[in-house]
């Protein structure tokens, strides 16, 4: 648990140094108005597998830990939130696999709930079946399908799922149909392969996973999780980039989200006027098991293939995300006559050099990566060093050998004055 939430803050950390580099998008997005804003929807995926009998939560079973927090979840629902109930393994208590696997339907429809009936309906769970999880993640996502809302699945589970297809595999998929939907996993006493399992289904989606081994951890950590949903966040917009600029989507200033599969370049288009500064940055992270050595590259060129800026960086697998950023102003023209000189088309060019592990890594959908454009007021004097040209950096080059220079003569200077006045004592 604790290296998940570790991974989950760095991954947070690296957009956050990313975004860091674009105060305008932010400020933008913040300034935006919520009127006529989608509620936030959330649903709650409860297990009701055979295993919830197990007796190992402060002396109750698992069964009735779940219940008595869904009571307290429920009786602390944001007014502006709309929750759901789904379960999985409820109703089918045979032995055959192809029908255990289909076990799973919604208990309560997503909306601003009714209390009392929401509870009696999970009043009357009992543990019975099997724990498809794949296909009730599934389930989940077609519950909350439509709208710009923002949108969480919680599975509360205590297994690993035993149907065919595996779930980790799911919530890419999930992931990657651009539906902005977040995955957050709770184990319940689980072991070590469910622990793998559900750190691998909420980081594939963005998500967190969290073990819990007490009734207080399960209702706080359930409420807390509901309570973040209510949070303002800025939604990203789905784009597919190209193999090559002149197909590239053009992109304004925002936040947008896409896929990159190993050794595979994404290309995007931004219009940049005369007297504007482009600001990017990028962030790409490893949803699944890949090699240790990585890095990410973020190039601004032109139409004809030059390269103006980039961006790069360089990780070692202590995190889970890579993040670099570019600035790329472009001055007023020069022209006498008034008139205004067209856009310069200026490509960014994404590239990650993640590697996988072997057959084991999945090759599809691709890696996840955020984009976030920024156009701005360009700078308007010399105190700004891009306006300089500091993706070039000749003049701060310049300027550190002098530095340099007058530095080492007065450092020898003051080196021999203490010498002599040695001696001479």
């Amino acid at each position: 648990m604790i290296l998940t939430k570790y991974r989950v803050a760095a991954a947070g950390g690296a957009l956050a140094v990313a975004l860091a580099l674009l105060p305008g998008a932010t400020a933008q997005a913040a300034d935006e108005p919520d009127a006529g804003k989608a509620p936030p929807q959330v649903e709650l995926v409860l297990d009701v597998s055979g295993s919830m009998r197990a007796k190992d939560i402060d002396g109750a079973s698992r069964m009735s830990a779940a219940k008595q927090s869904f009571n307290e979840v429920l009786d602390a629902v944001p007014e502006d939130v709309e929750l759901g109930i789904r379960t999985l393994g409820a109703d089918y208590p045979g032995e055959d696999r192809e029908t255990g696997c289909k076990d799973t339907r919604q208990l309560y429809p997503v909306g601003h709930p009714d209390r009392t009936e929401a509870k009696a309906a999970v009043a009357t769970l009992s543990p019975t079946g099997w724990t498809p999880i794949g296909p009730a993640l599934l389930g989940a996502a077609d519950d909350l399908r439509g709208g710009e809302a923002s949108k969480r699945i919680v599975l509360i589970t205590d297994g690993e799922d035993t149907c065919h297809r595996d779930p980790c595999e799911v919530a890419r998929e999930i992931a990657a149909k651009g539906v902005h939907l977040v995955v957050d996993t709770l184990g319940l006493v689980p072991d070590a392969k469910t622990r793998d399992q559900l750190s691998c289904i909420a980081e594939a989606t963005g998500g967190t996973y969290t073990t819990v081994r007490h009734t207080k951890d399960l209702s706080g950590r359930v409420k807390q999780l509901v309570h973040r949903a209510a949070d303002p966040v800025v939604t990203p917009s789905a784009v597919s980039g190209a193999a090559e600029c002149a197909k590239a989507p053009e992109l304004r200033t925002g936040l947008y989200s896409d896929r990159a599969r190993i050794g595979e370049h994404r290309w995007y288009r931004v219009e940049l006027p005369p007297g504007k500064e482009l600001r990017a940055a990028v962030t790409v992270a490893a949803d699944r098991a890949v090699a240790p050595d990585s890095g990410v590259l973020l190039r601004a060129v032109t139409l004809r293939g030059r390269e103006i800026v980039r961006g790069e960086a360089a990780g070692t697998g202590r995190t889970d995300a890579l993040s670099t950023g570019l600035r790329y102003p472009k001055p007023e023209a020069d022209d006498d006559d008034g008139d205004q000189p067209p856009a310069e088309t200026v490509c960014l060019q994404v590239a990650h050099s993640f590697t996988d592990q072997g057959a084991s890594t999945a090759k599809a959908p691709g890696l996840p990566l955020e984009l976030t454009i920024d156009v701005v007021g360009g700078p308007s004097n010399g105190s700004d060093v891009a306006s300089f040209g500091l993706g070039h950096g000749w003049w701060l080059l310049g300027l550190l050998a002098v530095v340099g220079l007058l530095t080492g003569l007065v450092w020898g200077f003051v080196s021999r004055w203490r010498v002599t006045v040695w001696r001479s004592n």
